[in-house]
């Protein structure tokens, strides 16, 4: 009897119970179905997932955003990970829209872990082949990672927006401390050559989400400020950078951000803190309990489902960041 084999790639996407609505969108560009599991918690809080499909074989990309109880979603992550791998899937690349523990990325002092690391370790244990993520807080994080790591960004849509709603005749960019000043750099290229200018802050290590803004350096006085983060925890550091920008003379002041983690009392504060306008994408989820008027969520579903067709058909990831990586 001879054998026949059929030697097509068979692509199947996943998703935590995280952030379903980002999964059925992704799902959607890449005009696929999420499988369907079974996944439930046990009454002491142990997770338990199941696969209503055969994995055998398969391209596994699975989706897992990082939203309050982080926790438990990095654990159920690892879980269907687990799974997949048991259930002979061939590849499996796990997709982390927000990477967990990203600001524990070394040691500041002695008898500290650096917990953005034991994530990667505990990401290829459970058997992952490939990592995709948007816009980690740090690049080093790539290297903890034995294998590939496709570190996708936010700047091209976030600056799209910009551009089509502000212009760039008058921005100026504003990193909100001396390290995201080659962050900045990246945006102003991206607006036509803007100026930039950075936030001067001081920070106590006991203290954590506890940043104190203390002066402007760069010119901004009536400038259209565009002011940039990586994340937004409890908004303390950029409410701070508004009020120091209006003092130091600035326009309007426009808030970008990739992840909006958006822990109490974020919503409140940036309501408040004077503001035009606070951009964020839909890495995390966002409920409608930290929404407000001045809040514009940005879908990164095309991005991520571009990078899952590339990774699949073995094709150019790099080709997706438009001169923006």
């Amino acid at each position: 009897m001879k054998w026949t084999t059929d030697a097509r790639k068979n692509l199947m996407f996943f998703s935590g119970r995280a952030h379903p609505e980002l999964a059925e969108a992704v799902a959607a560009e890449l005009g696929v179905e999420v499988t369907p599991q079974t996944a439930r918690d046990f009454a002491n809080g142990e997770i338990f997932v199941r696969f209503e499909e055969s994995v055998r074989g398969s391209d596994a990309f699975v989706l897992q955003s990082m939203p309050f109880p982080t926790n438990q979603w990095i654990m159920e992550m690892l879980i269907m990970i687990d799974a997949l791998k048991r259930g002979s899937a061939k590849r499996i690349t796990a997709i982390l829209p927000f990477y967990p523990y990203a600001r524990q990325d070394k040691k500041h002092r002695g008898r500290e872990p650096i917990s953005a690391r034991l994530i990667a370790d505990l990401l290829k244990t459970a058997g992952a082949d490939r990592v995709i993520t948007v816009d980690l807080h740090t690049d080093q994080i790539q290297g903890f990672f034995d294998g590939p790591v496709d570190h996708m960004h936010a700047l091209g849509q976030l600056a799209q927006y910009v551009r089509d709603n502000y212009g760039t005749d008058n921005i100026c960019v504003v990193s909100p401390d001396a390290g995201r000043v080659k962050v900045g750099e990246k945006w102003a290229d991206a607006l036509d050559g803007a100026p930039m200018a950075f936030i001067h802050k001081t920070r106590d290590p006991d203290v954590p989400n506890e940043i104190k803004s203390n002066r402007v350096v760069g010119e901004v006085a009536g400038k259209t400020c565009v002011l940039i983060d990586d994340m937004i925890d409890t908004g303390g550091t950029i409410a701070g950078a508004v009020r120091v920008l209006k003092e130091d003379g600035a326009g309007d002041v426009i808030i970008a951000t990739t992840h909006g983690v958006f822990s109490d009392p974020a919503a409140e504060r940036l309501a408040s803190c004077g503001a035009k306008e606070i951009i964020a994408t839909d890495t995390l989820p966002i409920p409608e309990d930290k929404r407000f008027d001045k809040l514009t969520v940005l879908s990164m579903a095309p991005l991520l489902a571009q990078t899952i067709r590339e990774v699949f058909e073995n094709g150019s990831v790099t080709s997706l960041f438009d001169g923006n990586a």
